[in-house]
């Protein structure tokens, strides 16, 4: 998934205005499926994220579906609120930037070029340590051990990473 990444153009929406004649993005595919990558991260369980798959074909079997049916679908069986996530990827030409700061022991963290209210989990490292961030557009401060210059977002998260 990762290596797809640089064929994304980020040029328009993948969901593009509604009853237009206009398909929205070709970014649907390379950017759908990292979208998918990243919400598989946050499931954080490959067999619940299989039988969410595999249960979106029985559920949906042969049937014209609506954008909102498979993103109620997927927010329900997870059991996680994905809405944001779906505004960010489908209806949005950004790709989140997780700016962070290093200040002491302090790692100073939050999202840009997020739609409002864009909240998603993160899990990162710090030497061999792994870290639960959860970002917001406001900065937040979490104490670290260790050496804070290993510091790395599991690049499973389609986010870009920015320090300052």
């Amino acid at each position: 998934m990762i290596g797809t990444r640089k064929k994304i153009k980020n040029d328009t929406p993948i969901i593009g205005p509604y009853n237009v004649n206009s398909e929205g993005s070709s970014d649907m595919y390379y950017k759908g499926a990292n979208m998918l990558h990243t919400i598989r991260q946050l499931v954080n369980d490959d067999e619940k994220w299989r039988s969410i798959l595999r249960g979106l074909n029985q559920a949906f079997y042969h049937q014209t579906v609506t954008t909102a049916q498979i993103e109620n679908y997927m927010s329900n069986q997870s059991g996680l609120d994905l809405s944001k996530v779906f505004d960010q990827y489908l209806r949005s030409t950004t790709i989140p930037v997780l700016e962070y700061k290093i200040a002491g022991k302090k790692l100073n963290y939050r999202y840009t070029d997020v739609v409002d209210g864009f909240n998603m989990p993160l899990k990162a490292s710090v030497g061999k340590k792994e870290l639960s961030l959860t970002p917001t557009e406001n900065w937040t401060s979490q104490n670290i051990t260790g050496d804070l210059s290993s510091f790395k977002v599991l690049r499973d998260y389609y986010v870009h990473v920015r320090k300052l």
